[in-house]
């Protein structure tokens, strides 16, 4: 007897480690399955009983049946098990022995019941084997898996096997193999797209939903409305009356999502090819036989029902989004909120010790210290001009973190705008910046007055006028404008300066972001037109910025007219 790898004069660890693992696998693969006596019994009772009704009841092209329900049921439970290959080959041989009985039960010869056996068994291995390759994880709760899985598992599945059963029962009986091709593949895609995603929607979530006392009423309630239709439709109206359970089924999708739709298509696949079968309901035309009456009844249900299960998993998607896109609301929310307090906070520590020293390097510049030196002077100017800046610095991170929480309050009232722009002229021409500039006030027409915070707006255009002489001065003049557009004041700020890519205009807004100007030598801190467009939006008014590179930038705020 050969060692194993193991025991080998020549084995390397990593040999005996693996073969470690295979026996493993093994002894765990087969624990799996003998762990769960119950579940692989029902599943071949179930699959036995579903063999012998489809070949007593459902027969419809000589040997083959119109609806097979036995396969839907050995691939839901199977996909379902472990992915182990002991535990596979044991399941796998247990279904064999049950398809097998069923057969023999129903009444086929032994050399029949093993072909059929054979065939059956292909096309449940080859579902299983697809599924697990292009749809591993059997979400049906996105349009992705529910087609991944239908495509799969019912319609590319049951090929290999309606091919292998056309052409024995013509070799040996002379059968139309394309009626038996047609019949096979219809009955049996039929039931593993209906039966097989019935069984995969059934997970812990779905389930866990029907625990609620209200939902399971309602899924009672909608899948007997589904079986009243369906019976007076499919059984005891002899009109063409099939379209009428479309609007019940997408009554479903939309309350029950894909679970309840898995659930009614069941219910109506049983009915409508089970009323054909039988010769009743809108399928029993004359002149029909038995394969043509279930071949409509079969088109019936896949082109007509089966995609309410496509739009069932549509809805389910949606909701998956929705609530994921509520969560992340309320995630970026608190972290607003966080980011707000901590704002607030750093702001008023900072705003207290700033102003001691700016007390300090008043006294120190106006010698109120002691003597100083035209070089104390000066560096006293300097810590003074950096303290301010410092101090400018936590009023608008203050202003940003009330704007964001919604502290901030406006009192909205008429507002003189062209009496606003010459304020904040007069007082942008003290600053040393702009000595260089030309400030022009352009308001065309009378009566401009808009419904404003004058405070907050004169705010609003101070830092748009402070941004124009600092980023525009290149083109020396800076122009204040005002006029009347529909229902609206416009106001305008205007630089002749280099202008704004598109990429650049696009991230102009957000707090901090100063457009890679950090190392030049203009001062700021990249937070005044995100405060201008929060306190613009809190008067009801809208900010916008229209510029050109080479052509200057013009910045516009536009707020309802008096």
């Amino acid at each position: 007897m050969p060692l194993s790898p193991a025991l080998a004069p020549n084995a390397t660890a990593a040999d005996a480690a693996r073969a470690r693992r295979v026996v493993t696998a093994q002894t765990d693969g087969a624990a799996g399955f003998f762990a769960q006596p119950l579940t692989t019994i029902l599943t071949t009772l179930g699959v036995l009983v579903l063999v012998v009704v489809a070949i007593s009841y459902g027969r419809s092209a000589g040997l083959v049946a119109a609806l097979w329900g036995a396969s839907g049921l050995a691939v839901a439970v199977w996909l379902r098990q472990s992915r182990d290959r002991t535990y596979d080959v044991c399941f796998g041989a247990l279904l064999a022995v049950g398809i097998m009985a069923g057969e023999v039960l129903a009444g086929n010869p032994p050399a029949l019941s093993l072909m059929f056996t054979a065939a059956n068994m292909i096309e449940i291995v080859t579902a299983v084997l697809l599924v697990r390759r292009f749809a591993p994880t059997m979400n049906l709760s996105t349009v992705d898996g529910a087609c991944r899985f239908l495509m799969a598992g019912a319609v590319i599945a049951p090929l290999p096997a309606a091919a292998f059963v056309a052409v024995f029962l013509a070799v040996t009986g002379g059968a139309d193999p394309v009626e038996t091709f047609q019949t096979w593949w219809f009955g049996h895609a039929l039931g593993l797209a209906v039966i097989g995603a019935f069984g995969a929607a059934l997970t812990p979530q779905h389930l866990e939903a029907l625990k609620r006392p209200w939902r399971a009423l309602e899924m009672a309630g909608l899948l007997g409305l589904v079986t009243v239709v369906s019976v007076a439709v499919f059984l005891l109206i002899r009109a063409p009356m099939s379209f009428a359970i479309i609007p019940v089924l997408i009554l479903v999708a939309a309350r029950l999502r894909v679970l309840g739709t898995a659930g009614a298509l069941v219910i109506v696949t049983l009915l409508s090819i089970g009323g054909a079968l039988a010769g009743v309901g809108p399928f029993d035309g004359t002149g029909m036989d038995l394969a043509d009456r279930a071949m409509l009844a079969q088109t019936m249900v896949f082109l007509g029902c089966l995609p309410m299960f496509l739009v069932a998993a549509l809805l389910e998607e949606r909701d998956t989004l929705a609530e994921r896109a509520a969560q992340g609301r309320l995630r970026a929310e608190a972290a607003s909120e966080s980011k707000s307090r901590l704002l607030a906070n750093v702001a008023h520590e900072i705003k207290s010790p700033v102003g001691g020293i700016i007390g300090i390097g008043d006294l120190w510049r106006g010698g109120q210290l002691g003597a100083v030196s035209a070089g104390q002077v000066e560096m006293a100017d300097m810590l003074v001009k950096t303290a301010r800046q410092v101090e400018a610095l936590a009023h608008d991170l203050l202003d940003v973190a009330r704007a964001e929480s919604g502290a901030v309050k406006v009192d909205l009232r008429p507002t003189d705008v062209p009496g606003l722009l010459q304020d904040v002229r007069n007082a942008l021409a003290l600053r040393p910046e702009s000595q260089s500039v030309r400030v022009e006030l352009d308001c065309a027409g009378d009566g401009l007055v808009a419904i404003a915070d004058s405070q907050r707006l004169t705010q609003i255009i101070g830092n748009l006028a402070s941004n124009a002489v600092k980023y525009g001065a290149a083109g020396g003049v800076v122009r204040l404008a005002a006029r009347r557009v529909p229902r609206a004041i416009r106001i305008e700020v205007i630089d002749f300066g280099p202008g704004l890519t598109a990429e650049k205009q696009a991230q102009l807004f957000e707090p901090f972001n100063r457009l890679g100007l950090e190392r030049s030598a203009i001062e700021g801190h990249g937070i005044g037109l995100a405060l201008a467009k929060r306190l613009t939006e809190l008067q009801g008014g809208t900010i916008g910025v229209r510029s050109s590179p080479g052509q200057g930038a013009t910045f516009w705020v536009e707020l309802p007219s008096a």
